[in-house]
């Protein structure tokens, strides 16, 4: 499973009524450590598929997103159970520690 491309539009849908856990990356195309980021994110997508929904805000796209979980910083990754924010990672981290958020 890809990530998801997750919206203004969508993001309720995707992420808040989602009954399992969702794994948010807030990122930006100009953002070097957000590109280095993404091959672990992609990684978790593929391999916890059918357990975690995996999806990614474009902060540039969706800056209101950004706005209304406090994202002052990218790369930050955050974890949604239940539709409620549970976890939350600012900066370039190991895969080790995304996947320990998920546990």
């Amino acid at each position: 499973m890809a990530e998801i491309v997750l919206t203004d539009s969508n993001f309720d849908a995707e992420v808040l009524q989602s009954a399992g856990t969702v794994l948010v990356d807030f990122w930006a195309p100009w953002c070097g450590p957000c590109r280095m980021l993404a091959p672990a994110v992609a990684q978790i997508a593929e391999e916890y598929e059918g357990r975690v929904k995996v999806g990614k805000v474009n902060v540039d796209d969706a800056p209101a997103l950004a706005a209304r979980y406090g994202v002052m910083s990218i790369p930050t990754v955050m974890v949604f159970r239940g539709g409620e924010a549970v976890h939350t990672l600012v900066g370039l981290r190991p895969k080790a520690e995304l996947e320990a958020l998920l546990k």
